[in-house]
């Protein structure tokens, strides 16, 4: 059975997946892992607690034995990482656990991934991988700053981010990018905008 890592999913986005997931693609175990910080609540997933295809795991992204031993133990096929911490106030006030969680927490992920997905991982200029793995990095359409009171964004807009928040995700998504250009890593990146819905915080 194929294995999907779903960081952040007690979070409010990260959970509305793991349940979409769980409901649409029964051919995957979905592993869900979270820190459970101030956004985490698995209260929003008690209905699928019992789902022979889920299992929760609490664990930090940054926490590198912790990320090892979930590789090392299932056959992680997928990677899509919503953890992060977010919300532009907070990182105002504290933007280290911003830096060490957005950007240290997802190169441990990258480099984890890596160790385990490459066919040869000790050839440092192999980029051979098992067929079927990818690395799909959440990120946020704030990586491109600020719009007046008119316009949007497009993908080839330069990346200007205005806060500690914005400039953490744009730096992981400068790190997923580095890990394709570099190590050939299966990878993509989704800067989504305007979510709201069901467990929001």
């Amino acid at each position: 059975m194929k294995t999907i890592l779903i960081t952040g999913g007690a979070g409010f986005i990260g959970s509305n997946f793991v349940k979409l997931m769980l409901d649409r693609h029964p051919e995957y175990k979905t592993i869900n892992i979270d820190a459970l910080t101030y956004a985490g609540n698995l209260e929003t997933l008690k209905d699928i607690d019992t789902n022979p295809n889920y299992e929760f795991i609490k664990a930090d992204i940054r926490n590198r034995e912790q990320i090892e031993d979930i590789f090392r133990n299932n056959e992680i096929t997928a990677v899509v990482n919503f953890a992060a911490e977010s919300h532009v106030d907070r990182s105002i006030e504290d933007p280290e656990i911003f830096l060490t969680t957005n950007i240290l927490g997802t190169q441990v992920l990258l480099d984890t991934a890596k160790k385990y997905w490459k066919i040869d991982p000790a050839d440092k200029y192999s980029t051979d991988y098992k067929p079927g793995v990818k690395f799909l990095q959440v990120s946020t359409d704030e990586v491109y700053g600020a719009l007046g009171e008119t316009g949007m964004f497009v993908e080839t807009m330069p990346l200007m981010p205005n806060s500690p928040y914005s400039a953490s995700k744009a730096s992981a998504d400068m790190i997923v990018r580095a890990y394709h250009e570099t190590y050939g890593m299966p990878v993509n990146i989704t800067r989504c905008s305007n979510n709201y819905g069901p467990y929001q915080f």
